[in-house]
């Protein structure tokens, strides 16, 4: 079952349920018994062989009229589709009435039939799902239960999903029992004449219905360009990729960086002689070649020299984890396996019909410390649509496993513009699958039949920023315009259509091709070796002030916007902050706030937002804020110096920049900001926050003074720091040793304590003041805590370790900051929450995700803005910042 109560949701469900040949539907309906009954639920039901209501889909739309019109509009009224109710006349009093077209009463059905015939004692319902279907347990009682009131019980949400089961199994019961002559219909088969679909068509169907739609028909461009991309280096780089691993394989230099002990590896070493090893053998010849046939490609290959590198930096991270378990001569063998891998398999859909899909990968490795294989994407840029990408690398774990039988991780790497990488677990793919490709599929075989002039076109995508860099924007205007009179334009203007040089083919799976985009010639080609570049140049453009954002014009627009929608408001002004614009707008007298409030989604709409702006109500005005399209990025060094401080002193941490334009901090000797939970998504800019938060407090304090504790199981996060003198202990990357860690703090804690109580003082601040000897602060930093808790025995260890550190260690001078990417309910449990006050929330994956970290109903951290765009709580305060950036490491 799935519950869905955001109207972007519900809205994004209703269009997918408006591509269905038959829907069966229910409804729930508060106050019934009052002069003003309100529509509660809509229940929906589109696989008909479901008998647990795993399938169906619950619509929370209580005093939600404009998403049950949607609805009536999308569903009730088209007639392609049928609807299937038990008592129709009722339920059509909420959906629709006599608009409702192609409606069919199952209760109808049951009337024409003989009572002898039909054997039943009734036809209500749930007397027919028992006596004709052979329900059991089925639950009358929860209808008279109170559909007003908020949350929903589980036993309601249970009857609710069962009664569209109920209808779908008497519905066809019924049909049988009327025609019992003639045989049931065979499932048709897919009308296309292509017998596939390819892996790239089903991501580009996730993100838009008419550029898959177009790509099929006519060919052309089938990618989302994030802006600012350069084009033109995905074959490039995938090839080279390749040649990393082929070059590895072959050549005896590189597995002899593997000799010496694990414990003699580092990472970072590693990283730098497999580059130079590459860049000597590969990478120099090929730039030498391209620049001799064309020098105005220099600049791109430079840029792709970044992207390997990272790439490279990755290899040799798994590389040293590998080497636990295998020697150095079957090392990379046994951990780069399989390149560009065909895989394909026969999906049964929904309606009975079947569908083959086909494609190729880019490399499967082996990760021995998980016990998992682990399928590989390369990306040139960042996806600008995560559900489509996992849907992507999710088909083909899901068609590999099938094929070879052992479950399958799939990783997503965007190298470029910084590298970004995205795991998912076979429980995450498994569960897609199942859930989202074979509805896909079916869509996809319905769109690709269509054709101009009929009704029911493939639908718009949900995500209108995508018209913004859709490559076939014009031809998508005018081809379903002219097709669909009806069919509302896209908001944003039209465009000058992208004239790709090379196109990419959608059907067939190898590496997409990108156009190349023309550079300004160089002056003259590489004749010279120059040294690798194994880092990145530090650049810290600032906008020059006669190019920053109009906010004026930005707020007299959003006025405008809300005077369509019928809100009197007048504007206040704007502040611009380096990652978004607050417009403040005070709603005139009679206009309640809440009006303003709801109108989050209309407003990503109207605007072309990638995320619902962030609207809150503060004191004298409402505040939107709007992505800045300039944005700024706040470099560590601009706002913190290195300084020395007195073991006294308070011990701050640098949590982000506010709209003045101020560094923020946190106090470690408060109560209220002593210890922190952190959260954010893949790309939310978490680990940077975490470096400046520890650069901050090293570039402040002597070793002498501060211990550092880290903990990092995925390696990747504080390389820089392995050899720092302020470590209280090596870096602890495996969970027994952080259980250890963890009990040698709370012995540390008890011995201060000690130390206190022969001291006659009661916290870390007072003994330091009297004595020769200071006691020196501990912060310990955990990353990706949720990575340890997957067993049992090691989650209760740690969560009773920082129940105790959170409740006693800040009079002790210990520190807890618990950091996570996955801020689900079984890793931050609410004993872990209740004791760290302080709360940092990057972009959250979910709503849900954002709630754990803030608390309550806070689910604004879902629609931030990634890279360092944060909202920060203390106490009873909160506010939305930007987490500075330390492009590299200097220590004093």
């Amino acid at each position: 079952m799935t519950y869905l109560t955001h109207p972007s949701d519900i809205r994004s469900l209703i269009a997918q349920l408006a591509t269905y040949p038959i829907l069966w539907l229910d409804t729930e309906v508060a106050d019934w018994q009052t002069p003003n009954p309100r529509l509660s639920l809509i229940q929906v039901l589109a696989e008909p062989t479901d008998r647990t209501g795993d399938l169906a889909y619950i619509l929370d739309v209580l005093d939600q009229p404009d998403l049950t019109q949607f609805f009536v509009e999308q569903i009730m009224i088209n007639e392609a589709i049928e609807k299937v109710f038990h008592n129709a006349p009722y339920d059509l009093k909420y959906l629709g009435g006599d608009q409702a077209q192609n409606v069919t009463c199952t209760l109808k059905i049951a009337r024409r039939i003989s009572k002898k015939k039909l054997g039943t004692s009734n036809r209500k319902l749930k007397t027919l799902a028992q006596e004709l279907c052979q329900f059991t347990e089925v639950d009358a009682a929860e209808q008279q239960s109170d559909w007003g009131k908020r949350p929903l019980s589980p036993k309601q949400l249970l009857y609710a999903r069962m009664d569209t089961v109920y209808l779908a199994h008497v519905h066809h019961y019924l049909l049988k029992l009327k025609q019992p002559q003639q045989p049931e219909p065979e499932p048709m088969p897919p009308l296309s004449s292509k017998k596939s679909f390819s892996v790239t068509q089903v991501r580009v169907a996730f993100e838009c219905a008419r550029l898959f739609y177009l790509a099929h028909h006519f060919g052309g461009m089938a990618m989302f360009f994030p802006n600012g991309k350069t084009l033109g280096i995905g074959h490039a780089f995938h090839d080279l990729s390749h040649q990393f691993i082929k070059t590895a394989l072959k050549d005896p230099r590189f597995s002899q960086l593997f000799q010496p002990t694990v414990e003699q590896l580092n990472p970072k070493t590693i990283a730098t002689q497999l580059q130079t090893l590459f860049y000597d053998a590969v990478f120099f010849p090929h730039l030498q070649q391209s620049t001799q046939d064309d020098p105005s490609k220099a600049p791109a290959l430079l840029q792709l020299w970044e992207g390997l590198k990272s790439l490279i930096q990755h290899w040799a991270v798994l590389l040293v984890q590998n080497r636990c378990y295998c020697s150095p001569d079957e090392l990379l063998e046994k951990t780069f396996l399989a390149q560009e891998l065909n895989v394909q398999h026969q999906f049964t859909l929904p309606n009975g019909s079947s569908q083959l899909v086909r494609g190729r990968f880019d490399s499967l490795i082996y990760d021995f410390a998980h016990h998992r294989l682990c399928v590989v994407e390369y990306k040139t840029y960042q996806s600008p649509d995560r559900s489509a990408q996992l849907a992507q690398v999710a088909l083909y774990g899901y068609m590999l496993r099938e094929k070879i039988g052992v479950p399958i991780n799939s990783a997503v790497y965007a190298v470029l513009p910084d590298w970004q990488e995205s795991i998912f677990t076979w429980d995450d793919l498994e569960r897609t699958v199942h859930q989202l490709i074979p509805h896909k599929l079916q869509q996809m075989q319905a769109w690709v039949n269509w054709q101009q002039g009929q009704p029911n076109p493939p639908p718009q995508t949900s995500q209108l920023h995508l018209c913004e860099i859709c490559p076939q924007r014009a031809k998508c205007q005018t081809f379903f315009t002219a097709s669909n009179p009806s069919t509302q334009p896209p908001i944003a203007p039209p465009i000058a259509p992208v004239e790709p040089v090379a196109s990419e083919p959608v059907a067939s799976e190898p590496v997409a091709s990108e156009p190349v985009a023309s550079e300004p010639a160089a002056e003259k080609p590489i004749a010279e070796k120059p040294t690798p570049p194994l880092s990145k140049p530090i650049s810290k453009p600032i906008a020059p002030v006669d190019q920053k954002p109009d906010v004026n014009a930005i707020g007299a627009n959003l006025i405008e916007i809300l005077t369509s929608f019928g809100i009197a408001a007048t504007y206040q002004g704007s502040v611009l902050a380096p990652a978004f614009i607050r417009v403040k707008v005070k709603p005139n007298p009679g206009v309640k706030v809440n009006a303003i409030l709801k109108l989050s989604d209309d407003l990503r709409v109207q605007l072309g937002l990638a995320y619902p702006p962030l609207i809150a109500p503060q004191a004298g005005y409402v505040s939107v804020d709007l992505p800045r399209p300039d944005r700024q990025t706040a470099f560590f060094d601009q706002y913190l110096q290195p300084q020395h401080t007195s073991p006294v002193e308070p011990v701050r941490i640098a949590i982000g920049i506010n709209l003045e334009g101020q560094l923020v901090e946190a106090d470690l000797s408060d109560p209220n900001t002593c210890h922190f939970l952190v959260g954010g998504t893949t790309g939310s800019g978490k680990s940077e926050f975490l470096r400046s938060l520890l650069l901050s407090l090293l570039v402040r304090h002597s070793p002498e003074h501060l211990q550092i504790v880290l903990v990092d199981p995925k390696r990747v996060t504080f390389p820089e720091f392995e050899q720092i003198p302020w470590l209280h202990t090596p870096i602890v990357k495996e969970s027994e040793a952080a259980i250890e860690l963890m009990d040698r703090l709370i012995l540390e804690m008890d011995s201060r304590y000690q130390q206190f109580e022969q001291a006659g003082c009661a916290d870390l601040a007072s003994y330091n003041r009297g004595s020769t000897k200071p006691i020196p602060r501990i912060v310990c930093i955990f990353d990706e805590y949720a990575d340890f808790m997957a067993e049992k025995e090691t989650r209760n260890a740690l969560e009773s370790s920082i129940k105790r550190l959170g409740a006693m260690a800040r009079a002790a001078g210990i520190h807890l900051i618990i950091a996570t990417q996955r801020p689900e309910a079984r890793v931050v449990t609410p004993l872990i929450r209740s004791n760290l006050p302080g709360r940092v929330a990057l972009r959250t994956a979910s709503e849900a995700d954002s709630a754990i970290i803030l608390g309550g109903k806070q689910t604004e951290a879902a629609y931030l803005l990634g890279k360092g765009d944060l909202l920060y709580q203390a106490g009873a305060s909160r506010s939305r910042l930007q987490s500075l950036y330390a492009p590299e490491i200097r220590l004093p």
